[in-house]
């Protein structure tokens, strides 16, 4: 009988409350009874200070423990949030060759780390599903589980199968606050994809703003938008869709819009591998 694929499951960002947790792992034995694919937790990831899952350097000891261990062959991220940006700096010098040989996977505040990881020239990483949204749906986990497995072709936002150019995917906000910092990786001649949650339209507006008037970002090869979700109030309405928004913002920076990306803050999340497929 061959080895089980072993993933190990890390938290970079907030607190991950433990009946998430269980809720994981409970998913996991059901989806994959015959013990072919396991995830193992780590020990820290229940750890909590103030808004984070433990402190700055217990995030990152978890982070380095579990990427270059050799008993694992992938990482998943956990959750999302907050936090997984002050710890990236001081995680990479520490990363071995078997932490590059590794998948890694998650979206959101996991861009942040991810980013750098793509700056340092991982060549494994992807923006899609975390741990915690396979216990809340099951086709989703799956399609996340079967990427980090097998690299599934089926797993992939649906464009990228006609796509010879190298791809990103990033939630708005992540990226914006990336560009300029030590975390920013070359993004020229890139099909970039962008997500939201959870704020309103004049924000996404000011967000396009700042993004496409980066000199670095006026170097992708096109912009495609995914899900812009949970939309807070605007009072007065804003008048434009998130569409149009970004459309505004690409003509006015000579960016080309190139559609809809099947991505977002939601179950329906597909998988976009960072670089060429």
């Amino acid at each position: 009988m061959s080895e089980p694929f072993k993933i190990g499951v890390v938290n970079a960002s907030s607190r991950l409350d433990p009946a998430r947790g269980e809720a994981i792992q409970a998913w996991m034995d059901q989806a994959y009874p015959d013990g072919d694919v396991r995830l193992v937790l780590h020990p820290a990831l229940f750890e909590t200070h103030g808004h984070f899952g433990g402190d700055d350097a217990t995030r990152a000891r978890a982070f380095i423990e579990f990427a270059n261990d050799p008993r694992l062959d992938a990482v998943w991220f956990a959750r999302g949030g907050y936090g997984s940006c002050r710890i990236a700096e001081a995680v990479l010098p520490q990363l071995t060759d078997v932490a590059r040989k590794k998948r890694y996977l998650g979206y959101s505040d996991a861009g942040s780390l991810l980013a750098l990881l793509y700056k340092a020239g991982f060549p494994h990483l992807a923006h899609g599903p975390m741990a915690s949204d396979g216990a809340r749906h099951d086709a989703t986990g799956r399609r996340a589980v079967e990427w980090l497995r097998h690299g599934d072709p089926a797993s992939l936002e649906p464009s990228l199968r006609d796509e010879t150019r190298p791809a990103v995917a990033f939630n708005l906000t992540i990226l914006n606050e990336l560009v300029g910092t030590a975390l920013e990786p070359d993004l020229s001649g890139h099909v970039l994809m962008l997500e939201e949650v959870s704020e309103a339209l004049y924000r996404v507006d000011r967000m396009m703003f700042h993004l496409t008037g980066q000199a670095s970002i006026r170097r992708v090869a096109g912009i495609r938008l995914g899900r812009v979700s949970d939309v807070t109030p605007n009072d007065p309405d804003f008048g434009l869709t998130a569409e149009e928004i970004v459309r505004y913002w690409c003509e006015r920076s000579g960016i080309p819009y190139l559609g809809a990306a099947d991505i977002g803050h939601d179950r329906d999340n597909k998988v976009v591998p960072f670089g060429r497929r």
